[in-house]
């Protein structure tokens, strides 16, 4: 698959314009936001929208953040933040958390009627922008989602059942069952007149090695398919011109780039079956690019299943080697010299 890599220039390029990784997330979170705000005014009476921080993806365990919409009456809304009395022991909010959802115009467990042990919010649909607004700061700077991909939702009327809404930007709907209209990889690999464009075809790719469906997969504002790694994030792009898919991860940022970074990349590099890493500003890079034109499924699975494990062993390796921050890296500290300030992607 070496072969199949483009000229070094070129990737460098398409590299630089996707560098500004925390512009990626933050206008991700305005998307959700922006979707939550349209869509609240459309839920019917006594529908409860619920949207949580997905455990299995945040490693809280039993611990589910989350919070709910509730349409009452006459368009009032009734929002509901999840508080420390449904919060299992060495999870609950500390007092820092708690004040700055105070800050964000929640009111204390039991105020607002009906709210119980949760964080109250009385407003109407005509303030949903409002409400979307808090609520979407309250699940990323309280709660503590890294990105709209970790939250999920669902919508149920007065009787439990689902109710299908417009997509809330890249937040993961619940409805549905995984694996469900995903086809068969001969009919991925077909090319030719009425058959699936190269994007609709990655789209099935990665969903069938997600286990889901190609509508919920996590596609920002560039159309880049999300996925994580332990505490690496991985990317799936697909050009057109020429039709190219390019798998790769943003391993490091905010590191030095010393010589001694320069010669352990060429050696990792050499060391590697497929794919190569590059340094872009104060950015490691990997990327595994597949051809699009005579698109196999098969090497399109091999590049995702390679980028992802690597994707999460080299940012390990490497952030202890050089410092910088991993995607998902909470902990990390960047190894900058003194005076100097850049802009990475931690969240």
């Amino acid at each position: 698959m070496s072969a199949e890599l483009p000229p070094q220039a070129a990737l460098l390029d398409d590299l630089a314009a996707s560098a500004d990784l925390k512009g990626k997330v933050t206008q991700a979170w305005r998307e959700f936001a922006g979707a939550l705000a349209a869509a609240v005014p459309a839920l019917a009476p006594g529908t409860h929208l619920d949207l949580a921080l997905d455990p299995t993806a945040t490693g809280t365990g039993d611990a589910v953040y989350g919070v709910t919409i509730e349409v009452v009456e006459d368009g009032k809304l009734l929002t509901l933040a999840v508080g420390n009395g449904s919060l299992p022991e060495g999870y609950r909010l500390d007092r820092h958390q708690i004040a700055a959802l105070v800050a964000l115009g929640w009111s204390p467990p039991g105020v607002v009627p009906g709210s119980g042990d949760e964080f109250g919010l009385i407003g109407s649909t005509t303030e949903a922008a409002h409400a979307a607004v808090t609520v979407t700061r309250t699940l990323r700077d309280v709660y503590g989602a890294p990105h709209p991909a970790f939250v999920t939702y669902v919508a149920r009327d007065t009787h439990a059942a689902p109710v299908e809404i417009p997509a809330l930007g890249t937040a993961r709907p619940l409805l549905g069952k995984p694996g469900e209209g995903v086809v068969d990889l001969p009919e991925v690999d077909r090319d030719g007149d009425g058959e699936m464009s190269l994007a609709d075809r990655v789209a099935t790719v990665v969903a069938r090695l997600l286990k889901t469906t190609p509508d919920a997969l996590q596609v920002d504002s560039d159309g880049d398919i999300g996925i994580r790694s332990g505490s690496a994030m991985v990317f799936v792009r697909v050009r057109d011109n020429p039709p190219l898919v390019d798998v790769f991860s943003p391993v490091l940022t905010e590191v030095e780039m010393t010589e001694k970074l320069y010669l352990r990349l060429s050696e990792l590099t050499n060391r590697m079956p497929i794919g190569r890493l590059y340094c872009t500003t104060d950015t490691v890079w990997a990327s595994v690019p597949v051809f699009g034109r005579d698109f196999q499924a098969t090497h399109l699975m091999l590049a995702v299943q390679v980028m992802t494990g690597l994707a999460d062993e080299l940012d390990d390796r490497l952030q202890g080697e050089f410092g910088g921050r991993r995607f998902f890296g909470e902990g990390d500290k960047p190894a900058l010299k003194s005076g100097e300030d850049r802009t990475g992607m931690y969240l």
